[in-house]
C-alpha cells in the first residue's frame, strides 16, 4: 500500500481502489486538500478502513472489468460504511454487472474524463453523507425539544415560541399549512408546561360529523339518545389537568361553535342528557390551516370565538422555506424506516438530495416522511436516488448544478482564448494562467477535443497563417 500524505488535511481522507492510480488523478486529488490513500487488495481495504479515518472511497474501475473483478470489488467495500464513488469509463455504466454493482454499493458514480470540480462536489457530499450517518449512529441528531426536528432560523424562532407559550396558561392558536407539524408544536408546548404529567387530547374537529361531535367534546350520560348505553367521558373532561387539542378548528361546524365557545367562557361542561355543569380545569391549543380571518369574513367562523382561543399565536414555517432542515427531516425519516426496505439503505444519493432542495414540498413534512417512506422500499441500490424519490414534475425542472453552471462557463473561457490565439495551447494556457496540461483536461472534460472544424469559431486567413507559423516555432497546435 503506497500514501501520498498531506499534514494539512489529515482529517479529509479518501481511500483509493485501483490496480494502478492515474498519478495526475493522485496530485489533484492532494492538491484539493485530501489525503489520499491507495489500496490493491480487499486486506488493504479492510485494514484501512479499520483504522477508523476513512470516509470517502473512489473504486476505479477497470477498462476490461469482468464479473470476477467486480466480485473481488464488492467484497473489498461492501462490508464497511465508507461512502464510495465509482470511476467508469464511456460505456461502461450500460453493462448489467456494473450498473448493478454502483446501484448496489456506491453513493455515486462519474464518467471519466471527469471535470475535477464536479468531482470535488460529489466527494464533499459523499464525506457530507458520512457524517450525517455517523451523528445519526451515535443517536445526537440536530433535534429541538419534543423531536421538533429542525434548526433554520424559523424554527429557532418557533422554537423559541413554544417555551414561552408553555410558560403561560393562556390558549393558544397554532397557523400553518396542512402537513407541518402543527400537533407536534401542540405536543411540545405541553411536554413542557407544567401540565406535561397530565393528559394530552386531540381531537380533529373536521373528521367528526356535526352530530356525533358534542357528544364527543362533551360526553353524554346513559340512554341520552337511541344508542347511548353507557356512560361517555367526553374528550374535553378526558383531558381534566391537562391540554386539550383542537385541531383544523377552522373546519368545525358553525353549530358547534357557539357550544365551545360557552365552555372557555365558563370553563364547565355538561353532558347530554346531564343534569348540571361539571367544572374543568383544560389548557386549550388550536390549529388549522385555514385563513380564519377569511372564513369570518365569509361567516364560516364566529369572531368572538377566533378572539377566545388566539390569544397566542404560533405560525409554523412551511418545509420549502425550512433550507437545510430538508435534509435533516430526509435522514431522519431515513433512520425511522430504514428497516421497511429489502436492502440496507445507506444514505441518499447526490442527485436525490438535489431534488429535495429543488421540490416545493406543497404536502410539507408530512408528503417528505411519506416520500422517503416509499423510496425506502422501492429502491433497488443502496443508496436512494432522485428516480426512486419519485417526486412529480421533477424530470421537467431539473435545476443545473453549480458544478454544472461552472464547466459551461469554463468551457466557453476555454474556447474563447483558442480562438483568440490561433489554437494555440501555450498561447491560450499563459492567458487563461494555467498550465497546458490543466488546459488538456479542461479540453478533454468540455469535451472542445471532439468538436468539429465546423463547430469551432471560424478563423480568418491571416490566423491560420499565424498558426502555421506558430507550428513551425514548435508551439502545440489542436487537430483539426
Amino acid at each position: 500500500m503506497s500514501t501520498v500524505f498531506n499534514p494539512l488535511c489529515a482529517d479529509r481522507t479518501v481511500l483509493l481502489v485501483a490496480l494502478k492510480p492515474d498519478a495526475e488523478s493522485v496530485d489533484w486529488l492532494v492538491s484539493a486538500g485530501w489525503h489520499v490513500v491507495h489500496a490493491k487488495t480487499p486486506q488493504q481495504v479492510q485494514r484501512t478502513v479499520e483504522r477508523g479515518s476513512i470516509h470517502v472511497g473512489l473504486v476505479q474501475l477497470p477498462a476490461d472489468c469482468n464479473s470476477q473483478q467486480l466480485a473481488e470489488l464488492e467484497s473489498c467495500i461492501s462490508n464497511n460504511d465508507v461512502a464510495w464513488i465509482a470511476e467508469v469509463r464511456p460505456g461502461q455504466a450500460e453493462d448489467p454487472l456494473v450498473r448493478r454493482f454502483i446501484l448496489d454499493f456506491c453513493f455515486d458514480f462519474v464518467t471519466l474524463p471527469c471535470n475535477d470540480e464536479r468531482l470535488t462536489i460529489l466527494m464533499g457530499h459523499a464525506d457530507g453523507l458520512w457524517s450525517l450517518r455517523e451523528t445519526a449512529s451515535r443517536a445526537e441528531p440536530v433535534v429541538v425539544k419534543s423531536a421538533m426536528i429542525g434548526q433554520c432560523e424559523a424554527m429557532q424562532q418557533l422554537n423559541r415560541g413554544v417555551d414561552k407559550c408553555a410558560r403561560n396558561e393562556a390558549p393558544v392558536f397554532i397557523a400553518g399549512e396542512s402537513g407541518t407539524g402543527k400537533e407536534l408544536t401542540a405536543h411540545a408546548i405541553h411536554d413542557r408546561s407544567a401540565r406535561g404529567k397530565a393528559p394530552f387530547v386531540a381531537i380533529n374537529c373536521a373528521a367528526i360529523p356535526p352530530s356525533l361531535l358534542q357528544s364527543e367534546l362533551f360526553g353524554h350520560e346513559r340512554g341520552a339518545f337511541t344508542g347511548a348505553l353507557q356512560k361517555k367521558i367526553g374528550r374535553i373532561e378526558a383531558a381534566d389537568g391537562g391540554t386539550l387539542f383542537l385541531d383544523e378548528v377552522g373546519d368545525m361546524p358553525h353549530e358547534c361553535q357557539a357550544v365551545l365557545l360557552r365552555f372557555l367562557q365558563e370553563g364547565t361542561i355538561e353532558r347530554l342528557g346531564g343534569s348540571g355543569p361539571i367544572k374543568v380545569d383544560v389548557r386549550i391549543v388550536s390549529a388549522t390551516h385555514v385563513d380564519l380571518m377569511a372564513a369570518i369574513d365569509a361567516g364560516r367562523f364566529r369572531m368572538d370565538l377566533y378572539h377566545r382561543l388566539c390569544v397566542l399565536r404560533l405560525d409554523e414555517p412551511p418545509l420549502r422555506q425550512r433550507g437545510g432542515d430538508i435534509k435533516l427531516l430526509a435522514q431522519h425519516a431515513l433512520e425511522l424506516y430504514r428497516r421497511d426496505g429489502a436492502r440496507k439503505i445507506r444514505g441518499f444519493s447526490s442527485d436525490a438530495i438535489s431534488a429535495m432542495f429543488n421540490y416545493s414540498w406543497p404536502g410539507n413534512v408530512r408528503e417528505l416522511i411519506n416520500c422517503v417512506r416509499r423510496a425506502v422500499v422501492m429502491a433497488e441500490g443502496r443508496f436512494i436516488t432522485a428516480s426512486d424519490l419519485g417526486l412529480p414534475g421533477m424530470e421537467a425542472k431539473a435545476g443545473r448544478t453549480l458544478a454544472e453552471i461552472r464547466c459551461d462557463a469554463e468551457r466557453a473561457a476555454v474556447r474563447d482564448a483558442l480562438a483568440r490565439h490561433a489554437y494555440s495551447l501555450s498561447s491560450a494556457a499563459i492567458e487563461l494562467g494555467i498550465s497546458r496540461a490543466t488546459l488538456y483536461r479542461l479540453l478533454n472534460s468540455s469535451g472542445l477535443r471532439d468538436e468539429s472544424p465546423s463547430q469551432r469559431h471560424a478563423r480568418t486567413p491571416s490566423e491560420c497563417e499565424g498558426a502555421s507559423d506558430n507550428s513551425r516555432h514548435g508551439i502545440e497546435q489542436i487537430a483539426p
